[in-house]
């Protein structure tokens, strides 16, 4: 596996990479950006949190919106932020180039449907490809946590429900908690997967949470004024579904914050030293 420095940014004393390498799984260029803290070297190395991304965000979003880099630096973390979803010319797009499927929406699952099960196989992606180049290119260990934003947090639920072995801990902000039971799930999971409801489960926190035999601590932070909330985000699903499995969840429902970065910059430093004790507890 082989990558190439976009661009390099000292912050905080740390470096913040942005990279792209030619991605298997996907079948496409991909684009990840990587900061590492500056006690990371070959003899010193250290966990890493991936963190995945909402609906039309990049790479770049969290790395320039979240204010996590300061306190990532003082926690020596590395944090690994990659695209949302399959880019490039021949990667197919929804027909009207909507926000919430396609481009930018790739919902972290594996496609089965044509046109999109030839590109869009984020699920892969984040849980085997992404980690084996990082761990063997960068100073990391193989301690990893994983959180993630709406779309983003969706995945990181599910990524960690179901490989509760690889990540220590998971957190998210402002979750699709339900995708099986809301819009935006249900129109990305009926066109990459199909419309046989039975395939949607194993992308759905709320059902896993229900079946789950073992589980990391769970974080997630959600705004009250979040404007998706009701419609898209359902988060008492998924404290139903833990409850009833005894999993180990910590839901803060926080009042007055909506759904942008302002929230998620108010809150994640707590997820980062959650994520650090975890970690460490880890080794």
């Amino acid at each position: 596996m082989t990558y190439q420095v976009l661009n390099k940014h000292k912050v905080f004393d740390g470096w913040l990479q942005q990279c792209s390498h030619q991605a298997n799984t996907v079948n496409c260029t991909m684009r990840f950006s990587i900061f590492l803290p500056s006690s990371a070297s070959q003899t010193n190395k250290v966990p890493v949190l991936y963190w995945l991304s909402g609906l039309t965000c990049t790479d770049e979003n969290f790395m320039q919106k979240a204010g996590a880099l300061k306190m990532a630096e003082q926690l020596g973390m590395a944090i690994v932020a990659p695209d949302t979803s399959p880019r490039g010319d021949n990667v197919p797009d929804d027909e009207n180039a909507a926000y919430d499927f396609g481009l930018g929406a790739g919902f972290y699952v594996n496609a089965t449907q044509a046109p999109w099960q030839q590109h869009y196989q984020m699920y892969d992606y984040i849980r085997h490809e992404l980690p084996t180049l990082v761990e063997q290119h960068f100073p990391v260990t193989q301690q990893r946590a994983i959180s993630g934003h709406s779309m983003g947090g969706h995945g990181a639920l599910v990524l960690g429900l179901r490989n509760p072995e690889f990540y220590a801990s998971i957190s998210a902000f402002s979750p699709i908690c339900h995708p099986i039971d809301c819009p935006w799930g249900q129109k990305a999971l009926s066109q990459y997967l199909g419309e046989d409801k039975n395939m949607w489960a194993p992308f759905d926190a709320s059902e896993l949470a229900k079946q789950a035999t073992k589980s990391q601590p769970i974080l997630v932070h959600q705004g009250s004024d979040d404007q998706f909330l009701t419609t898209e985000l359902k988060p008492q699903a998924l404290i139903e579904a833990a409850k009833s499995n005894n999993l180990p969840l910590t839901f803060n429902m926080v009042a007055g914050y909506d759904h942008s970065y302002y929230f998620i910059s108010s809150f994640i430093e707590q997820h980062l030293v959650f994520h650090h004790q975890l970690l460490l507890n880890n080794k």
